[in-house]
Formats: C-alpha cells, structure tokens, sequence
C-alpha cells in the first residue's frame, strides 16, 4: 500500500482552483453513462447524491433509515462555519483555516482544511437560495454566534435545530433528482459489504432490513458517506443505529484506517442517570455562548446551585483561559470538567456533572432573549431532566460524540481502494485530533456539494472502466461471506444479548482508551477485547431468522464489527505516544496538565492496512507538512 495524497503544487490560497481546472471531466453526455453509488443520506451523502444526478450521473442512494431525512445529521444542533464576516470582527477565509488546524492540534492536511474554509462560503449562499432559515438580525441580516475555539462569531445557525434545517435542504435537493429520475432511493437498505472487481471498487452488497433480503449492485464508482464510530462506546451522543460496520468493511476490502484513536468528548452533554441507559443527549455546544461553566470550590459541597454564593463558585475555564473563557475547544472543555470532578467537586447525584449557569445571561439579555436563542434546547433538557435550566442551572458532562479518525484519503477523497470515496465523518480529512465546533455540518456539505462533484469526473474519465455485471463472482464472494456471517451470529444461541456484550466492550474503552488514556490501560485493553469477542461469537443470543424484520441481527452484525475495530482503535492509540487534541496520553502532558504534542516523532497521519483477522495490521505514515500554520504549542491562555 502506497500514501499518495496528490495535494496539488502551488500556493496554499490557490491550489483548489488550479486542481479543479486540471482534473479530467467528463463531458454531459458521458455522464449519464456512468453510475455512482452513494452510501448514507445525511447531509454528505444526501448533497453528493443530489449533485452528481444533477451534473448527469446516474446515482444509486442507500439508507438503512425509512426516509432519507432521519440520517443522523438531523441531530445537529448548533450551527456551521463560514468565513463571511458579516459581523465585521475580522474574520476571513485565512482565519478559518488557521483556527481549524490549530484547533485540531496540527494533525489535520493543510491542503484539505483550506479547501474547507474556501467553500465555507459558497455552502452558505447555496443553503440561502434553498430557503434554510438561518436566524437574522433585526435588520433582516443573518446572524452569527461563537463556538469554541475561535474569536470571532462565524457559525450560522437556524435556532438549535441547525442540522435538521441542512438536511431538509438537501433532502429537497434529493427528492426533486429522484423525481426526475436522476437518483434511485433504497430505504431500509443496509450495505453488508463493498465488492472489488481487479482491485477496483465496483459494487456493494445490500441487506433489506424488512425482508432481510440480500442483494448486488454494481457501478462505477462508490461514494460511502456513513458517519463516524463513535457508538463503539456503547454510551454516546450518536443516534443507536450509527455503526462502522460500512467503513470497516471497506478497510477489510483494501482501504486504509487512519487515526481510529482520535475521538472526540463533546462537554456539554446531559450526565449519565442510570445502568439501563442505551444512550446520551447533547445539549449543543452553542450554549457555552451565554452559559457560564463552573463548579464549587470546596471539594464535596452538595448545596443546591443557586445556594452556593458567588465567592465559593470556581468558574474555572475563566480562570484558566481568559483569552477564550467558556469557549475553548471541545477537548480542553471535557478535560477540565473531568478534573474537577475527579477532584471531587463535581455536582449531581454521581458527582459527575459540572454546572452550565444562564443567570448572568437571562439578567444581561433577558429571558425572552435567551429563549428565541435556546428555547428548544432548554425544552429538551426540561423534559429530559425535569429541572428548569431558565431558573437553576443545566447540569453537563462530556461524551462521546464525534470521530475524527476514518477512512484515509487522498485530496480527491478517494481511499487506498481504486473507486471508493470516503466523504463527511466517515473521512479523516479535515478536523486532525480535534473537531472544532460548528465543523462538521460545514464537512459534510462541502466535501458533498462542491468537493466529490470535481474529483469523481477525474477517475471516471481517466479510468477504463469495464463493464461488470453482478453475476460475476466477486458478487457471489461477497454475498457468501455475508450470509454465512448472519447464519452464524443466528446460529450461536447464547446466553448473553447483544446489547450485553456492547457495554462490556463500551466500558473498556470509556475507562481505558476514553477521555485520558495510558500505556497500562491501553495494553489491558488490548488483552481484554479478544477474549470479550471470543465469548460474544460463543455466547451471544440472537433470536429470530435472517429472512425478515431481526433488529436483534442487525445490532449483533454491527456490534461483530465493533468488536473487531476496537482493537485496531485501542492499538492506534498505544502506538501514539504523544497526546493531541482529543487523544490524550497521560504520560504526555505539560506541567499545567495541557496536551504536549511530539512533533519530531508523530506529525503523520497514521493508516493502518488490513492483513487479516489473525495477523497484526501494517501502519503506513503520512507525513504532514505544514507550509502556512507553523508548528506551535497549542494555547488558549
């Protein structure tokens, strides 16, 4: 396997408009000629779908959801980026692209980030003339709030319900080509596996979730836009059908892994309440805007909040970081609330909550304010925890939300794997060891809407491309193998359910390979999770057929993925021995406790090659290269 990043040559502000005038392009008439498959509807998928039919390409559109517009994208609450400065605080294209590689802590390609600040504001105009309503000002203008790890207020946001807004957008981009026949939608269709014809990706193979029926289809080229893994932890702020199962399989066809161990702990999600929890809420990170994040300063003092006089109260993302206060990026956020729970300061009934307090806002702006604002967030909170954050604080603590690791890419978006894309979370392009907020709505649109649609051209025009049918027998192959996979979690008949197995696994790796992870933890882990997976493939309880409606086999043929890629993830980070963004070894650190990077022996993207189950994987290193953003020790001080 050979990294080839094909990053074009030439001054970083121009090499996006010289790659796409020197890509091959295929010609209208051509175009309908060729047929692309696309894997997931969320907001990547559903945009890449809609253009490429658009431009004249037959497109193929699979969701294991009943209607595109469930994808996971609808959940999305607090906005996306762009660099158009409308409120005049020095914002640019440049300032976009600095403060995301500095906020992923130099581990991202320069290339790809700056590509993504460049279409950052075409996303927005776009979204504009599709009708999204994005909040305005009085004066009809549209409005911009902060996130964290920026100065400037660039993230365009529609209430706290940005996401579903985009993807009912591109859901109308989508439905208006599948009426014309542009696009053909298969729902609750689940991709079993991708299929390599000459060492080509040349098809996928489907499982009806209804009728658990199995079938082939063949293209030219397949585009996987699936999300991230971040479900692995059982306990997430992911939707519980989220999976890698797609991407893994890729990896096990040919495709590279890059940086499985870069997950992201979002800090403001609503705390854990009980062991038969199956899943996390996230309150959106918009909040940290007007919400003040603090703790009592005496270790154990279990007083009411609104008790705790101002004097004994330690809000201490102020204190730490006065430049950035409340809005440091994600990582330090989780980090330091974890800290002081650990310190025992924590509040709520586990101790493992911090709180996030809107009285100053509510007294500075008004409630009225703050409720056009956040009102549906602070509604869902109220429902959820039966306390009423207008009047006593929001209690938070961070989760799993968020996977910056994923399929390795080149420029084009293309994996190690002729044919197949990677595109969205599913990639790990763009946001290096940490995710700035607001980030990943602005990913998935891009790479959809103006990234794909100007590199798939260069492939299928460069490529002579045979025509394959389904009869061949790598299509045989690779239904076999799934069938055979699905016969014997059925045929198993366990003690032990699915889900049982998942929180094993879940806990390990929240303990072991979570928020901190070190070089003990990580080894037992990597000792644990053969055994969890030998018991599971000995003991799990999967009842009823492969013929029909099973959600139990669904869950079993993820959770078989996730145990698979658990290792590879846990292995990644060992062999990481520096701490970056949201990978965090504990023996890496500064004297402050902040993240101390090891520049000289880990600046590379880190992409792992497939051997086969019983044999080690091959890491394979891009070396990154940082021409405009020089390497610093991150700060937000």
């Amino acid at each position: 396997m050979k990294l080839d990043a094909k990053i074009p040559e030439g001054p970083m502000a121009e090499k996006w408009t010289n790659h796409k005038f020197k890509v091959k392009l295929v010609n209208p008439a051509n175009k309908r000629k060729h047929k692309v498959i696309v894997v997931g509807s969320g907001l990547a998928g559903a945009s890449a779908a809609a253009t490429m039919s658009e431009l004249g390409y037959k497109v193929h559109c699979f969701t294991y959801s009943d209607s595109p517009r469930r994808a996971h994208s609808i959940a999305a609450q607090g906005g996306i980026n762009a660099a158009k400065n409308y409120p005049n605080d020095g914002d640019s294209v440049y300032r976009l692209f600095y403060d995301t590689v500095k906020g992923g802590d130099f581990r991202s390609r320069e290339a790809n980030v700056h590509r993504l600040a460049e279409c950052s504001n075409l996303i927005i105009d776009h979204c504009v003339a599709q009708g999204i309503p994005f909040a305005r000002e009085y004066g009809g203008y549209l409005d911009n709030r902060s996130f964290g790890g920026a100065q400037v207020s660039r993230t365009f946001y529609a209430r706290g319900q940005t996401g579903q807004q985009l993807l009912l957008g591109a859901y109308g981009a989508l439905s208006k080509e599948i009426k014309t026949g542009g696009v053909k939608m298969y729902t609750r269709e689940e991709v079993i596996d991708v299929v390599v014809i000459e060492g080509q990706a040349r098809g996928i193979i489907s499982r009806n979730l209804v009728t658990g029926e199995l079938t082939r289809h063949e293209a030219d080229a397949v585009v996987l836009a699936t999300g991230g893994y971040g479900n692995v932890f059982f306990l997430s702020t992911n939707a519980m059908n989220c999976n890698a199962s797609a991407a893994w399989r890729a990896y096990k066809k040919g495709a590279a892994f890059a940086n499985p161990c870069y997950t992201q702990i979002h800090p403001t999600c609503i705390p854990v309440h009980g062991e038969y929890q199956s899943k996390l809420t996230l309150m959106s990170e918009s909040l940290r805007n007007d919400g003040r994040i603090w703790v009592p300063k005496k270790v154990g003092d279990k007083r009411p909040a609104n008790d705790i006089p101002e004097d004994e109260r330690d809000y201490y993302l102020e204190r730490k970081y006065p430049s950035f206060g409340n809005l440091v990026p994600r990582d330090l956020a989780s980090r330091n609330a974890k800290q002081v729970c650990d310190e025992g300061r924590g509040v709520g009934p586990t101790g493992n909550a911090v709180y996030l307090d809107f009285a100053e806002a509510i007294g500075r702006l008004g409630r009225d304010n703050i409720e056009a604002k956040y009102g549906n967030l602070f509604e869902m909170y109220n429902r959820i925890t039966d306390e009423d954050p207008y009047t006593t604080p929001m209690m938070i603590y961070p989760a799993v939300h968020y996977t910056m690791g994923g399929l390795w890419v080149d420029y084009n978006l293309m994996t190690t794997l002729p044919g197949l894309y990677a595109i969205g979370e599913c990639n790990f392009s763009d946001h290096g060891a940490n995710r700035l907020g607001a980030s990943a709505l602005m990913q998935g649109l891009a790479d959809g809407y103006f990234v794909i649609p100007n590199t798939i051209n260069d492939y299928l025009a460069s490529n002579k491309l045979e025509k394959v049918s389904t009869d061949h027998e790598a299509f045989a192959e690779a239904e076999n193998a799934a069938k055979d996979k699905l016969d014997r979690l059925l045929a198993v008949n366990g003690s032990r359910t699915v889900d049982d197995f998942h929180k094993e696994l879940g806990h390990l790796l929240w303990e072991n390979c979570g928020m901190a992870r070190n070089e003990k933890g990580l080894k037992e882990a990597l000792e644990t999770i053969p055994k969890i997976r030998e018991e599971f493939w000995r003991d799990v309880n999967v009842p009823g057929s492969a013929d029909d409606l099973n959600q139990a086999l669904e869950k079993a043929n993820r959770v078989a993925d996730f145990m698979e890629f658990a290792e590879l993830m846990v292995k990644d980070a060992l062999e990481r021995a520096e701490s970056c963004g949201g990978h965090f070894r504990e023996e890496s650190q500064t004297e402050e406790g902040e993240a101390l990077r090891k520049d000289d022996a880990f600046c590379h993207v880190a992409a792992w090659e497939f051997t086969g189950l019983e044999n080690e994987p091959v890491l394979h290193k891009e070396e990154l290269e940082f021409e405009e953003v020089h390497l610093s020790q991150r700060s937000y001080k």
